[in-house]
C-alpha cells in the first residue's frame, strides 16, 4: 500500500474497497447452522411450499430402514424449471442468498414470504442429508441430493410410477435430540407460527405420525377471551399495523405474540426491551401484532433489526398502548369489586361462625332485636340463644303461599353437630344456656328423630337437663374450667361435640351491650391515605370499615390472595372488638382479640 510522508511519519494513503467472502463454505457453514429452532425450520419448509401455490401439504414422520425420517409434500408448482424445461435444482444449490423469491417480491407480486434464499440450508438442524424431488416438464420426476457437512449435490433421475405432483422434500435421519418430536408438538407448533398464512391462503396442513399411529391437521391457533373492537388505527410511512387482541382474565400464559405477513417472529412481544412495561406484560391480553415492514435476522428468523422501521413501529403503537391501558384500569377496577364482594362474604361466613361459638351477648353487628322499648320484661343475658341460630331456624322454618314447606327446604340426614357457644365465661353460681345445633351436609337445621345425651365432661357443674337440645349449666361456687359434652343420635348416626366453660369470680364488668336493633355486619372499602399509618377505622355513620390500601402492610398482603383474605379479616377482628369492648385496657383487648381470631380464622376460606 502506498504510504504518504507527513513530518516525520508515514500514514497509508486513503483507499476503499468492496467486502468478499474469504471462505464461501465456511460462510455457507456459518449460515446453515445460525436456525436455532428445529420447529422454525420445519415452518420455512411449510412456507416454501404456501409460496408455491400449494393448496394442501402433509408432513409425515416415519421410520424406514431403521432411520427415523421427516418428509413434507405439497401439490403446489414444484421447483422452478430450467430452460430445458426441468426442475432448475442446479439454481437452487449455486444460488445461495440470492432469492427469487425477493425479485419477484421487489416486481410487485403478493404473498409470498421468503427473501433470503437460505431456508433449505436450515435442513442442518433438523437432520443429516435432504432429498428434494419435483417433476419436470417432460412428466419424469428428479430428485436433488444434499448431505450436512459436504459442500456438494447430487442430481437424478427419480423413477416413480407416475410424476411426483409439487414437491417433495425429505431428511433423513432426524437427529439423535429430534427423534422424540412427535406430531403433535410440530401441529402446536405449525398453528401459532403459521396462524395468518394459513388462514390467509385456506392451505390444508396434515401431519402424520407414523411413529406414534395418529393424524393431526394443523388448524389455525384460535385465541381465548373477548375481541377487542374499536382499536385504533396504527399507520407509518412504511405501511400499516394489523393488531388482532382478546381480553382475558388476568393470567401469565396470555401473551401477545409479534408477526411479519403472517409468520410469528416472536411468541412474545414483551422480550422486546421498548414492551417491558404494562400493558403489554399486564396478562390481559392475547393475540398477536402483523408488522408487514420489519427487517428480520435472516440466520434465526426471529430476530428484529432495530433500525429505523422498528422505531417507528415501536412510536405508532403509543395510541394503542393508552387504550389498552385504559382496558386494564378497567378490568383491575373490576376485578377489585369481584374480589372484594368475595372477601366481604367470606369475612362474614368466618365472623358469624365465631361468634356463634363464642357468648352472644359481649358482641356487636348483628341484626338481631335486643331489649324492645315497648317490652315490659327484659330477658337476661344468660337466657338468650344464640341470635345467628335464631336466624337460621327462621330462614329453615320458610313456608311457600300454601303454608307448606318446599322440597328443597327439608333437612337431610344429620352431618353435624356442633355447642353454641363453644367457648364462653360464666360467673361463680350463675348459669347460662346452651344448644346443641345440629346440621345436615348442605347446613340446614336438622330436628326431625334426636336424641340428645348431654354430660358435664370434665371439671364442675350442672345442667338442669340431659337429654333436650336446649340446656341450663349452674355454675360451681369455685372458679374452675369445666367441659360439656353432647352426642346426638338419629338412627345408627352418633355425633359428639363439647363446648368449654370458664367459671370465675371476676368477670369484665365494663362490656357495653346496645339496646335497640343492632347493626348487621358491616361492609368495607379502601381508601388510599398515602403517609398515614393506620390500617383501617370504623365508619359508624356508613357502618363501613375503612381500609387504608396505601398502608405497607395491605400492600405487602394483596400480593397473595390467601394473605390478604387473612389480614382484611383481622382488620375487621380489630374494629369488631374495640366497638365492642370499649374502656378495656390494651391487655383485656387484645385478649379478645385473639379470642376471635382463633375462632374466626379457623372458618376462613
Amino acid at each position: 500500500m502506498p504510504l504518504v510522508k507527513s513530518g516525520k511519519k508515514s500514514v497509508p494513503a486513503k483507499s476503499s474497497g468492496r467486502l468478499r467472502i474469504g471462505d464461501d463454505w465456511n460462510a455457507i457453514t456459518i449460515i446453515a447452522l445460525s436456525q436455532n429452532n428445529p420447529l422454525k425450520a420445519i415452518a420455512e419448509f411449510v412456507e416454501n411450499s404456501i409460496d408455491a401455490g400449494a393448496r394442501h401439504v402433509t408432513i409425515i414422520r416415519g421410520k424406514a430402514d431403521g432411520q427415523t425420517f421427516l418428509k413434507i409434500a405439497d401439490d403446489g408448482h414444484g421447483i422452478p424449471k430450467d430452460e430445458g424445461g426441468l426442475p432448475n435444482f442446479k439454481y437452487v444449490a449455486t444460488h445461495i442468498c440470492d432469492s427469487i423469491k425477493r425479485r419477484l417480491k421487489e416486481e410487485g407480486l403478493k404473498g409470498i414470504q421468503g427473501e433470503f434464499g437460505i431456508g433449505l440450508l436450515s435442513f442442518w438442524t433438523v437432520g443429516e442429508a435432504l432429498t428434494l424431488t419435483s417433476a419436470g416438464a417432460d412428466g419424469k420426476t428428479y430428485q436433488m441430493k444434499m448431505r450436512k457437512g459436504e459442500p456438494g449435490y447430487s442430481i437424478i433421475p427419480r423413477r416413480v410410477l407416475m410424476p411426483a405432483q409439487g414437491t417433495e422434500l425429505m431428511i433423513t435421519p432426524l437427529l439423535a435430540g429430534l427423534r422424540q418430536m412427535h406430531g403433535e408438538k410440530i401441529q402446536r407448533y405449525l398453528a401459532s407460527e403459521l396462524r395468518d398464512r394459513i388462514r390467509q391462503t385456506g392451505v390444508k396442513v396434515k401431519i402424520i405420525d407414523r411413529l406414534t399411529r395418529s393424524e393431526y391437521i394443523v388448524e389455525p391457533r384460535q385465541f381465548s377471551g373477548q375481541l377487542i373492537h374499536d382499536l385504533p388505527s396504527l399507520s407509518t410511512p412504511d405501511g400499516e399495523i394489523y393488531p388482532e387482541l382478546y381480553l382475558n382474565d388476568e393470567h401469565a400464559e396470555n401473551q401477545i405474540g409479534l408477526y411479519r405477513l403472517g409468520t410469528r417472529v416472536l411468541p412474545m412481544i414483551t422480550v422486546l426491551d421498548e414492551f417491558q412495561r404494562e400493558p403489554w406484560t399486564s396478562g390481559y391480553f392475547q393475540g398477536l401484532i402483523d408488522v408487514p415492514f420489519l427487517n428480520l435476522t435472516p440466520g434465526t428468523r426471529d430476530g428484529i433489526i432495530r433500525d429505523d422501521r422498528y422505531e417507528r413501529f415501536s412510536q405508532a403503537l403509543e395510541p394503542l398502548r393508552d387504550h389498552l391501558n385504559r382496558l386494564v384500569e378497567e378490568q383491575r377496577k373490576a376485578h377489585d369489586e369481584r374480589s372484594s364482594r368475595l372477601i366481604l362474604r367470606s369475612v362474614q361466613n368466618a365472623l358469624k361462625e365465631a361468634i356463634s361459638n363464642l357468648p352472644q351477648e359481649e358482641y356487636d353487628w348483628f341484626d338481631v332485636p335486643g331489649k324492645s322499648a315497648a317490652s315490659s320484661t327484659e330477658v337476661p343475658m344468660s337466657d338468650r340463644l344464640d341470635p345467628v341460630m335464631v336466624q337460621e331456624d327462621a330462614q329453615d322454618l320458610k313456608t311457600d303461599k300454601s303454608g307448606q314447606k318446599q322440597f328443597f327446604e327439608f333437612a337431610g340426614p344429620l352431618h353435624t353437630v356442633k355447642i353454641a357457644p363453644v367457648s364462653s365465661v360464666v360467673s361463680v353460681n350463675g348459669f347460662k344456656k346452651f344448644r346443641a345445633v345440629c346440621r345436615d351436609r348442605r347446613r340446614r337445621i336438622v330436628d326431625q328423630g334426636l336424641v340428645f345425651q348431654w354430660i358435664v365432661k370434665e371439671g364442675q357443674g350442672t345442667l338442669d337437663r340431659y337429654d333436650t337440645e336446649i340446656v341450663a349449666f349452674q355454675a360451681p361456687s369455685e372458679p374452675c374450667q369445666s367441659c360439656l359434652a353432647v352426642e346426638v343420635r338419629q338412627g345408627e348416626n352418633v355425633l359428639p361435640s363439647e363446648a368449654w366453660v370458664t367459671v370465675t369470680d371476676s368477670l369484665l364488668s365494663d362490656v357495653v351491650v346496645n339496646s335497640g336493633i343492632k347493626k348487621g355486619l358491616p361492609g368495607y372499602t379502601l381508601r388510599r391515605a398515602v403517609g398515614e399509618i393506620w390500617r383501617s377505622q370504623y365508619d359508624e355513620a356508613n357502618h363501613l370499615v375503612v381500609i387504608n390500601n396505601a398502608h405497607r402492610d395491605f400492600v405487602f398482603a394483596s400480593k397473595h390472595q390467601a394473605r390478604k383474605l387473612r389480614y382484611i379479616c383481622r382488620l375487621f377482628i380489630k374494629e369488631l372488638v374495640k366497638l365492642n369492648f370499649p374502656g378495656l385496657s390494651a391487655e383485656q383487648l387484645l385478649e379478645r382479640m385473639i379470642e376471635l381470631s382463633l375462632y374466626a380464622e379457623e372458618s376462613l376460606k
